[in-house]
């Protein structure tokens, strides 16, 4: 393995969250962005070849090396992994609205809901999955909320182009018909 290799596997492996290209480039300076990126490419086909554990993946807007997906359930049942906490099925609607939708005021969200959202806004803020990404031109001037890098690493996205279309999630959605029971008209029913 090249040193810059080496080098870059020692940065990813010590942190926490997805590195960013341009900030690997900062560890060697002399480095061109093609000798990066073949270090790159270099340590993801080792990990690969080589049969890890883990591997190198390109997510939020980065690089980091992540439990491949195989061994997950197994290190999660062992609770060697802290998991973050789920989100309830309000932060995840009002999360997904956000990311289909960014930028986005709070009126319009609540409008798309029908109920109040502040503290669903401020949970998915705390946890660093939505931030305020400026101000819209109208009468005064609300904040408007986009996702953020977090975001992208907590879904296992490169970036929002990922995201499902809207005509994908209709069909994930749709709920299964039921034939065999027929639907009885309130009127017939009593």
């Amino acid at each position: 393995m090249t040193p810059l290799a080496k080098l870059l596997e020692a940065a990813l492996f010590a942190s926490a969250r997805p590195i960013e290209t341009d900030e690997l480039a900062a560890l060697d300076p002399d480095v061109s962005r093609a000798e990066l990126q073949s270090a790159l490419d270099e340590l993801r086909e080792r990990y690969d070849v080589d049969g890890h554990g883990v591997e190198l993946v390109e997510i939020g807007g980065g690089w980091q090396i992540l439990t491949r997906a195989e061994y997950t359930e197994a290190i999660e049942r062992a609770q060697l992994a802290a998991r973050p906490a789920r989100l309830s099925g309000a932060a995840l609607e009002t999360l997904a609205i956000i990311a289909y939708r960014q930028p986005i005021s709070r009126a319009e969200i609540e409008e798309i809901r029908g109920v109040a959202v502040g503290g669903v806004l401020k949970s998915l803020h705390e946890r660093g999955l939505i931030d305020v990404v400026g101000r819209a031109e109208g009468l005064g001037r609300p904040l408007l909320y986009g996702t953020t890098p977090i975001f992208l690493e907590h879904f296992a996205l490169r970036h929002l182009e990922e995201l499902p279309r809207a005509d994908e999630l209709a069909i994930a959605l749709r709920l299964p018909t039921r034939e065999a029971e027929p639907v009885v008209a309130a009127s017939e029913a009593e």
